[in-house]
């Protein structure tokens, strides 16, 4: 008779608030929706697109330093060395207890964030002079706006790369290590042994999230209106 397979039970703890799976999730959708409105010349809605993707990069940079203890870069950003020492312990299947970003994952967050920045402020003053300009190109001289659509086009691919590298590391935790990264991502709850008894992330307050995200809208709003 097989052995019967036993379960470890498991207790919800919430890790990630929606304020950083709204950046996530709408970013996932938005990058491919830009290529795509960029192959079809749509660019009305290439910027609009983004318009988004760059305030949702705002908010989340200083979300990053007022929100969530999951979302705070000085609670995840390890010295270097302590990333290579999670990569080289990455094969042992361990509990998934791991609170937020991991050492190697923590510094993916702000190579992603610092690509997508330079991808959106690129675009605002990028000028192919056929189909469009960038809103603040007429205000920077051709040198610069040259260089700018040189870097909005080339950081698209180094975007696409670590967004590859990205997928690939989940799935990487998925077979090697048992870990599902992409549910906490959906519901914002880490399963957990019943037994542990470690920190529970704070939540940034909602109020102070939706005012950052306002304030970010509205710069970019205002940045907007000045190219017009």
């Amino acid at each position: 008779m097989a052995e019967a397979r036993t379960t470890m039970p498991t207790r919800r703890l919430r890790v990630w608030d929606p304020w950083v799976r709204l950046v996530h999730w709408a970013i996932v959708i938005l990058l491919p929706f830009s290529w795509w409105t960029a192959e079809t010349d749509r660019w009305d809605w290439h910027f609009y697109s983004g318009f988004t993707i760059l305030t949702l990069v705002l908010f989340r940079i200083v979300w990053g330093f007022f929100g969530s203890d999951t979302a705070r870069f000085g609670r995840f950003l390890k010295h270097p060395i302590e990333g290579l020492r999670h990569l080289g312990q990455f094969r042992q299947r361990t509990a998934a207890t791991e609170i937020g970003h991991n050492a190697a994952g923590g510094w993916m967050v702000l190579v992603m964030l610092l690509l997508l920045l330079s991808q959106a402020a690129s675009g605002l003053f990028a000028d192919d002079l056929i189909f469009t300009r960038g809103p603040l190109a007429r205000w920077a001289g051709e040198a610069v706006s040259d260089r700018a659509t040189t870097i909005h086009l080339r950081v698209f691919w180094l975007i696409v790369g670590a967004a590859v590298l990205h997928i690939l590391a989940v799935l990487a935790y998925r077979v090697l290590r048992g870990q599902n990264l992409v549910e906490p991502m959906i519901t914002g709850d880490l399963k957990l042994p019943v037994q542990y008894n470690g920190p529970r992330p704070r939540m940034g307050h909602p109020v102070l999230a939706a005012g950052l995200l306002f304030a970010a809208a509205a710069a970019v709003w205002g940045i907007v209106r000045v190219g017009g």
